[in-house]
């Protein structure tokens, strides 16, 4: 178990904004996680630490949102992050943090801008719908980078916010989609020895908050509109970009 104590004080506000995220919000925060916690462990140990409690935080998030999701945003997404999700095991070691932050911050930072122009200029798109193609790309880009530093939420977002489901829908429709994604990624980090008794007992130790984090998620979504709910939704998507844009050039 990690005992250095600017670990805990970096890992217990990450696993609880992460908890409060996979309760309510669709997981949109959650992937700041790592980065929170690569200031003070390795990429990989953070990502390893953080997986056992995703997926706990997953199932626990699924048994209060199960009714209601769309069976055919998961039915093109699903596939397509298995595709990602090999392709993350098989360049693992060959990959570098840093580019994989830039790409994923700088998209996420003009996804957000995209979408302030829109509201400035009080132009909103009539929804989009389900698309084969678009789910494919985005679905495959989500699966590689949440195997890589769990970050497949801006991805899943660019494909989800612009049909601007159901709050619920939407936050259902992604627990589903991460819980299969986390599950399946728990063999390749077995295989590619990311797991040991240290990270192991430290994701045990955590693992109380996320389940508090995940309830505190739960009241919250149910007392926030959905124009509220999308706006934050924005909000959080714009400061994890920054903040892995930051991380990636300096």
């Amino acid at each position: 178990m990690l005992t250095d104590p600017l670990f805990y004080f970096a890992a217990i506000p990450a696993v609880l904004i992460v908890g409060v995220s996979k309760g309510g919000f669709g997981g949109s925060l959650g992937m700041i996680a790592v980065p929170l916690l690569t200031l003070v462990v390795a990429s990989p140990v953070a990502a390893a630490i953080m997986l056992p409690i995703l997926f706990a935080m997953d199932l626990q998030a699924l048994w209060r949102f199960r009714q209601h999701f769309d069976k055919r945003n998961l039915q093109i997404l699903l596939p397509a992050a298995t595709m990602g999700i090999i392709i993350g095991a098989m360049s693992f070691q060959h990959l570098s943090d840093s580019h994989l932050k830039l790409i994923i911050g700088a998209t996420s930072l003009l996804f957000c801008l995209n979408a302030l122009l829109q509201e400035i200029r009080k132009r909103t798109p009539p929804p989009r719908q389900p698309h084969i193609g678009r789910g494919a790309f985005w679905g495959t880009l989500a699966g590689f980078t949440s195997f890589s530093i769990h970050a497949g939420g801006p991805p899943l977002n660019f494909y989800l916010l612009p049909q601007r489901l159901n709050k619920t829908v939407f936050v259902t429709t992604s627990i589903i989609f991460f819980a299969s994604v986390n599950g399946m990624k728990l063999i390749p980090y077995s295989f590619l020895g990311l797991f040991n008794t240290s990270h192991l007992l430290t994701s045990l130790i955590l693992m109380p908050l996320a389940i508090a984090g995940v309830r505190l998620g739960a009241r919250l979504h149910n007392v926030l509109d959905a124009t509220m709910f999308y706006r934050l939704c924005y909000i959080f998507l714009f400061l994890v970009g920054m903040k892995l844009t930051l991380d990636a050039l300096f």
